[in-house]
């Protein structure tokens, strides 16, 4: 079960499955020629961690919040990667969302990874050339995070 933020459910009282748009992070974890991965307790999917930016919090900092929080893995965010759009994502319980994603590439600072919150079933690292199936996006996410590119893209 993916864990609702505070502030969200606080919103959420406010205005009810109405669209709320949010920012959140997506962390590319990297040691050495290996990937940090999480299998989602909601959907079963293989992803980079990912998360909400808490109200005031610095994006980088919820990077390496959610990597420790998600996967027990302290990390260092490096640079930001990708700025993108999610598509509006509507819940099974009707909550409908759409996120300003910032992409971070992290370097692994310690820790063995382990699903610490309950987010995730899963936590391992992966060789970036034996990767498991994962959707489009977390794929060009985790690409973004991998390239060797010193400037962040985005789509016009």
């Amino acid at each position: 079960m993916v864990a609702t933020p505070d502030f969200v459910l606080a919103l959420r009282s406010k205005i009810g499955t109405a669209p709320l748009w949010l920012s959140g992070i997506t962390a590319v974890v990297v040691r050495g020629s290996e990937v940090l991965l999480v299998r989602r307790s909601d959907n079963g999917a293989w992803t980079p961690v990912t998360g909400i930016i808490d109200p005031g919090e610095n994006p980088a900092t919820a990077a390496a919040r959610e990597v420790l929080e998600e996967a027990d893995v302290e990390a260092r965010p490096v640079r930001l990667v990708l700025v993108d759009v999610t598509e509006p994502i509507v819940y099974a319980n009707g909550d409908e969302s759409q996120y300003l994603d910032l992409t971070f590439r992290c370097d692994y600072v310690s820790g063995t990874p382990f699903p610490a919150d309950g987010e995730n079933t899963e936590a391992r690292w992966f060789e970036v050339d034996d990767l498991p199936e994962m959707s489009t996006d977390m794929r060009a996410r985790l690409q973004a995070g991998l390239d060797d590119r010193p400037e962040a893209r985005f789509t016009l």
